[in-house]
């Protein structure tokens, strides 16, 4: 069986663009707390994802729907509503993390498909299972920290889908459970979708460098003429083999899986995902086409193409410019 392309879309533009480059399915969220990238300027609608529904399957593609946050104690409504509305507008699956509402979705819509986001953290198959059997999740997202080998060894006993990540930013943390920016600002992507949000940001100068900083703490500093990269708490500058200091969680290259396409072939994986929701459409235009390409091309012949990773991700430098600010 070919793997099946997993695509990001942060806007109706973005999603057409990811179904129009290969995409076989492509996942978004509501323009609420119910997801976890709910950044100002992205997102659907409900009319939005009806449309967008409609769009990728009279394309024969998939709309998986991420209400991936933890429901606040004492007001479930907008959870429920969301999983009520992604059923009744079409979607193809729902990705849930909360246990809660994994029962309220089986219970409430047994004829939806429940996928089980990454924000879970089942990296065993013991939780793939448990999963499976108390909610009938019949695909599950593993966290990125996971070898080949780990991967093997759980699709080998569950009889789950798997899906894995391939492409985009790593995360430091552990899955997104993001406390840090919940401790720094109140707000954090598990509860409210919020990842160091920009109301709690500033920049500060000090002689000839600029501090930024997120509520009371400082993330970084810059020297003058430099760049400076917004503040998000878990991603500092590092210095790796030898290179200069840099954001290398943040940069939309970190992730790269594309040479082991054979290895996850045999580990038995079913589903390529690519970062990026928060991205623009031409990046997702240029990372999808190309992912489609190498693909296309692995099950031609069972090998992977060489890849120009500053060609596919051209279209994301425009973007990465909307998460920095200059200073001169």
């Amino acid at each position: 069986m070919a793997f099946e392309l997993i695509c990001p879309a942060g806007t109706p533009a973005a999603l057409r663009a990811a179904v129009d480059a290969g995409a076989d399915a492509v996942y978004c969220g509501f323009r609420d707390e119910t997801n976890a990238r709910n950044f100002p300027g992205l997102n659907f609608s409900r009319e939005e994802l009806g449309e967008a529904v409609r769009y990728a399957h009279a394309r024969d593609r998939k709309v998986f729907v991420a209400i991936n946050t933890y429901p606040t104690a004492g007001n479930l409504a907008p959870w429920h509503k969301a999983v009520d509305d992604a059923a009744r507008l079409g979607a193809d699956a729902v990705i849930l993390a909360d246990l809660g509402l994994l029962d309220y979705a089986a219970r409430r819509h047994p004829n939806l498909r429940l996928h089980l986001s990454v924000q879970a953290s089942a990296a065993n198959a013991e939780a793939v299972t448990l999963f499976r059997d108390a909610f009938g999740v019949q695909r599950v997202v593993l966290p990125r920290v996971l070898t080949v080998a780990d991967i093997k060894g759980l699709t080998a006993t569950t009889g789950v889908e798997v899906e894995v990540f391939v492409f985009g930013g790593l995360c430091p943390m552990a899955e997104g459970r993001c406390s840090l920016s919940s401790y720094a600002t109140g707000l954090s992507p598990n509860k409210q979708g919020v990842c160091s949000p920009a109301s709690h940001v500033r920049y500060e100068p000090r002689g000839s460098e600029l501090i930024s900083r997120l509520g009371d703490f400082t993330i970084n500093v810059f020297g003058a003429d430099e760049p400076a990269g917004y503040p998000t708490l878990c991603k500092g500058r590092f210095a790796a083999q030898g290179a200069d200091a840099g954001y290398l969680f943040e940069e939309p290259t970190s992730l790269n899986a594309l040479q082991l396409l054979p290895e996850l072939k045999k580990a038995g994986v079913h589903a390529l995902k690519i970062e990026g929701r928060q991205r623009g459409k031409a990046y997702i235009a240029s990372v999808v086409q190309t992912y489609r390409k190498a693909l296309d091309a692995f099950e031609r012949n069972g090998t992977v193409p060489n890849v120009d990773l500053d060609a596919m991700v051209e279209g994301a430098r425009e973007t990465a410019g909307a998460y920095q600010k200059s200073w001169r």
